[in-house]
């Protein structure tokens, strides 16, 4: 008999050797230790039962846990459920019966063109000044931006080669305020070790961690717009959405983007309606 804990720990290793990203890897994790903790300690991985998965579902439901997080955390189990089959451990996976709670269908909250221009303009490092033009001129996350190594970067064509969701690759092409901003950044860059890879750095002389760029989003946020709420993934929004106003195609967009599906690049179509909505309610004398 496997404890739940011990079945867990293998299948994060597995993740690791298959190359997973460490935010699926630690979101697995907390997802994993959730639901040990309320099968208990000395539950097996061999006796878990849909039963058993649908009061751990009510009791996420119980703590008014967001549908997204759920979803997350049925994914995990899921795929450890799966993993042990692979392993001989159980026969069957009765987390595949597991219905999954549905996202409510909201918009993402998008800066305007003004609003972003504030904080492109705004004062700023040149590190900072570098970070923000290529989340709002790429259109990058913040694990893609942080991510960068010197190697990605081709000065010369001015392409990045950048690290997305399930380690795919892809080429996203900057512009040349990027370029400048850029440019500038690098002939200050100051790393701590000559072997250091990182594009962008820390004051440590160390690759920038996520959680430093989210502070410096928001803070040159505040600073322009009064605004401590913005952070990295609305400028990724504000790019394909402004993308979308000014005419480009929404294939285009998503390979810029690195979706995987087109349904995830449409949802922008519906943010540019919900803004032409806005204009003609505001403007149309018979709106």
């Amino acid at each position: 008999m496997i404890l739940i804990g011990a079945a867990a720990e293998q299948y994060l290793v597995s993740l690791t050797r298959a190359n997973a990203s460490p935010t699926t890897i630690e979101t697995y994790r907390i997802a994993l230790a959730d639901f040990e903790t309320f099968a208990g300690a000395e539950a097996t991985i061999e006796v878990i039962d849909l039963l058993q998965l649908r009061s751990w579902l009510a009791n996420l439901y119980d703590r008014k846990q967001h549908p997204a997080t759920m979803r997350k955390k049925i994914a995990a189990v899921r795929s450890l459920l799966q993993h042990a089959v692979k392993q001989g451990w159980r026969e069957s996976n009765p987390a595949k019966l597991l219905l999954t709670p549905k996202l409510p269908k909201t918009l993402p909250r998008v800066p305007t063109e003004e609003q972003t221009a504030a904080v492109m303009d705004g004062e700023h490092s040149t590190r900072d000044g570098a970070i923000l033009e290529l989340l709002y001129g790429c259109g990058l996350r913040v694990s893609e931006i942080v991510g960068l190594n010197l190697a990605d970067l081709d000065r010369e064509e001015r392409w990045l080669r950048v690290i997305g969701k399930g380690r795919k690759q892809r080429q996203v092409p900057y512009g040349r305020k990027a370029a400048e901003a850029l440019d500038l950044y690098l002939a200050e860059r100051t790393p701590k070790t000559v072997d250091e890879r990182a594009v962008f750095l820390n004051r440590f002389g160390r690759r920038l961690t996520a959680r430093g760029v989210q502070l410096l989003v928001k803070f040159h946020g505040q600073m322009a717009n009064g605004d401590a709420s913005l952070h990295p993934h609305a400028l990724r929004h504000a790019y394909a959405t402004h993308l979308l106003s000014d005419g480009a195609d929404l294939r285009a967009i998503q390979e810029l983007l690195g979706h995987a599906s087109l349904s995830t690049t449409q949802r922008y179509t519906q943010v540019s309606l919900a803004d032409l909505m806005a204009v003609y309610d505001k403007a149309h004398p018979k709106a």
